[in-house]
């Protein structure tokens, strides 16, 4: 079929305004956060139903025209970056939330329904919804699902897979399935297929929408900021915490530059003169959180902590929040440009990390400015360099390539929540055996035997 001839068939599902063709159009879903990959699409579709989106992945299938699902283009690894010859499926107005059980504690929401809109409506009945990136403002639940999201609170509560109980997925051949059970007591019935649709980035096709889990609102938090002289130091705080037998919900750490802008950002009352600082959260009932602080605090200063600050109100506490999920946008402040990686490395190896994180950054005279999910390991490293000058971009890929590396070496892995996408897709045969590759590989093809569902992300071998 002609390009002519698929357009036109699109055009009888979608009106002009939600069929974009033109250039100036498609510019702005030529790349999602990862802006140093672009590609044009030929079209743009932006269905309003769950049925037009059945309709376009059918379509697609029938003429064998690859297609990539988008919600707010929040990924920084450039899971959802357009095929040239193919089409965007933008999610944003599939935004309902179709029920609420605060009874059963679950949600039924669209795919392009806001992460923190969720909790937003379960909060009058005290209840949210866990997982929390950094981009929970903006982000879909469809991009965390695809991404397996994670957040600052993943430590205690875990990521996106913790939370699904089942969805409502359009498979790459159009055919419509569900996977897992409302019910609590339908989990581990059977083969986990939620678990594997779960961070699958878009390869199997695409989720209409989703169970989620609810959980009551904690009743108490306590929320302490502490101050090192290096991120080794803080770094292995981290490790004292956690084998102690604490289980914060959440452990931070930001550097001396990410404090900085974040900082200028919000005034999140961040210690300025720090090296590193530790953000360290205890939440649940009020007399267990009482009692684990005071045995937190005990741990920090016996860490070697310079500084120990404790939140005294709910507003203090969002502060501290604010800065830390603002720090990707604040560190703009510092760099024209940067490139940020999620390598994870064991808890008890992260001072090692750090340490060697540094190292690199000197070798290569880049900044280098660290935020990341202590608890679990989870990097950050944002990697500050000026795209205006001739060979910088490949140096700070090259310097985030070697981190990776570092992570891999140390016993962890390419990702911990922002996925392979393109970015890391060639790093994929040092973390995996050719084995293992091919069983990847196979499991797509059963899945997409054509290979039209997102192609050229995760896998070495472009779209299949």
């Amino acid at each position: 079929m002609s390009t002519t001839a698929f357009l036109s068939a699109l055009s009888r599902i979608y009106p002009p305004d939600r069929l974009l063709t033109r250039p100036a159009q498609l510019i702005a879903y030529e790349s999602d956060a990862l802006t140093s990959f672009r590609a044009r699409p030929q079209a743009v579709v932006i269905p309003v139903t769950q049925d037009e989106v059945v309709e376009t992945v059918r379509l697609c299938n029938e003429h064998e025209v690859p297609f990539v699902a988008r919600g707010s283009g929040t990924s920084l690894s450039g899971g959802s970056l357009p095929v040239e010859n193919g089409i965007v499926i933008a999610l944003n107005r599939l935004n309902r939330i179709l029920h609420l059980d605060p009874e059963q504690r679950f949600a039924v929401v669209e795919a392009g329904v806001i992460n923190l809109q969720i909790s937003q409506a379960a909060a009058p009945y005290g209840l949210y919804y866990a997982p929390d990136p950094s981009s929970q403002p903006i982000c879909t639940i469809g991009g965390n699902v695809a991404f397996n999201s994670g957040g600052a609170h993943c430590l205690k509560y875990g990521m996106t897979s913790n939370h699904i109980l089942s969805m409502k997925v359009v498979l790459a051949d159009g055919e419509v399935v569900r996977f897992g059970s409302r019910s609590l007591e339908g989990v581990g019935v059977g083969p986990d297929l939620v678990g594997l649709f779960v961070g699958s980035e878009g390869l199997f096709g695409i989720a209409l929408e989703m169970t989620v889990r609810l959980l009551p609102r904690p009743e108490s938090f306590r929320t302490v900021m502490a101050a090192y002289r290096d991120l080794e130091s803080a770094g292995n705080a981290v490790a004292s915490v956690v084998g102690a037998g604490l289980l914060p919900a959440a452990i931070e750490i930001m550097d001396t530059l990410a404090m900085r802008a974040a900082e200028a950002a919000v005034g999140a009352g961040y210690p300025q003169e720090a090296r590193a600082m530790l953000i360290v959260e205890l939440d649940g009932e009020a007399e267990q959180v009482d009692r684990e602080f005071e045995e937190l605090v005990d741990l920090i200063q016996a860490s070697g902590a310079e500084q120990v600050i404790v939140a005294q109100t709910d507003e203090e506490r969002a502060r501290i929040w604010q800065g830390r999920k603002g720090a990707f946008s604040a560190v703009g402040r510092l760099s024209p440009d940067y490139v940020v990686q999620d390598g994870v490395v064991p808890r008890g190896r992260l001072g090692q990390a750090l340490a060697e994180i540094d190292r690199l950054g000197r070798e290569y005279g880049l900044d280098v400015a660290n935020v990341f999910h202590a608890g679990d390991g989870n990097l950050h490293p944002l990697i500050l360099f000026d795209g205006s000058v001739e060979g910088a971009l490949e140096r700070a890929e090259e310097l985030a390539g070697k981190i990776l590396k570092m992570c891999v070496d140390l016993g962890g892995s390419l990702t911990g929540e922002h996925g392979i996408g393109v970015e890391k897709r060639d790093y994929m045969s040092y973390m995996f055996s050719p084995v293992d590759l091919e069983v990847m590989a196979e499991l797509r093809q059963v899945m997409d035997p054509k290979g039209l569902a997102n192609p050229g992300k995760m896998l070495p071998t472009a779209g299949h």
